[in-house]
């Protein structure tokens, strides 16, 4: 945050109040919108929210702002947090990292920066509601609200926003609202419990995050095998992969463990061994969870999986010594 933050006393929990409207708890279909953290998240997002015909007023760069996520948000300077929360007057989007975001919202609230009936949205994906407890506190109204994307924060990322999933957890009397905003982004709500975020959130890293790396190791091992492009081989076999197993399952499974060939995998863990040993490790544990899905579907009998489990338990016997 750009200026610091003042604190004052915090104001009694209040029921909700309109915000350009007569109906209790209504917001107008043209929400004033500000962001804090526009960076690959918030800038993109903003420029969405604008692009679908709310006002986008202000945003926050942090330190070291970059251009190019500016250049979404035309016409808009960066701000500190304090103003931002005060010209955000219908809805305050907080795109910040996830460790940072407590300590966000508890300098607006102290700070007296929020107001009853705002909407107060955060986009991180491990945290709900409690999280917003402090700006509750003040009258205005939580919402959680994670985009279900990687991003770059470049205006590519526009392009890639329709038909993606939303992680959405809202209380009940904001439901509509929540439809409505994901569906202004071109998004889909995906209604996610309290409870249940850090598991929304474990899936979604454990599927993108470690798939990057993933791809990357095996690039790397392909170089150190000779290959000059590994990209070029890579990317026909793991499209293929992907699409068949969002389509099919564990049925897609293909390759020595789900065939029980443990000879190939003693080969494999061998080379690994004398080329990467860094490698080793995350392709046993890989290895060993192909094979207990495997079995699992059907797909390996456990009798033909003697030998390869075998193998694999006694790489990791030789591998903690």
């Amino acid at each position: 945050m750009s200026a610091p933050l003042r604190p004052r006393p915090a104001a009694p929990r209040r029921a909700a109040v309109a915000v350009g409207s007569a109906r209790p708890g209504a917001l107008p279909r043209s929400l004033t919108v500000g962001v804090i953290g526009a960076g690959r998240v918030g800038a993109v997002l903003g420029a969405a929210f604008s692009a679908a015909g709310h006002r986008v007023v202000a945003a926050t760069g942090g330190s070291g702002v970059n251009p190019h996520r500016f250049a979404l948000l035309p016409g808009i300077a960066p701000s500190s947090a304090a103003e931002v929360a005060r010209a955000a007057t219908d809805l305050l989007l907080i795109a910040v990292p996830d460790d940072a975001l407590a300590r966000v919202v508890a300098a607006l609230a102290d700070g007296g920066l929020l107001h009853p009936g705002q909407v107060v949205a955060h986009t991180s994906g491990a945290h709900g509601l409690a999280v917003l407890d402090p700006a509750e506190a003040v009258g205005a109204r939580p919402l959680a609200l994670h985009p279900a994307m990687t991003f770059t924060g470049t205006s590519d990322d526009l392009g890639r926003l329709a038909g993606i999933s939303y992680g959405v957890t809202a209380p009940a009397d904001l439901r509509p609202l929540a439809a409505r905003l994901v569906a202004d982004l071109g998004g889909v709500p995906e209604w996610v419990g309290e409870a249940d975020r850090p598991l929304y959130h474990a899936a979604l890293a454990h599927g993108a995050n470690h798939l990057v790396t993933l791809v990357n190791e095996a690039a790397d091992r392909l170089r150190d095998a000779g290959v000059t492009q590994p990209q070029k081989v890579l990317a026909p076999l793991l499209r293929a992969a992907l699409e068949n197993a969002l389509r099919y399952g564990d049925d897609a499974l293909t390759g020595p463990v789900s065939r029980g060939d443990a000879g190939t995998v003693e080969r494999h863990l061998a080379r690994l061994a004398a080329t990467a040993p860094e490698s080793v490790a995350p392709y046993l544990a890989l290895a060993r969870r192909t094979a207990d899905r495997a079995i699992a579907g059907g797909r390996l009998a456990p009798t033909d999986a003697a030998s390869l489990l075998g193998v694999l338990a006694d790489t990791q016997r030789r591998t903690a010594a």
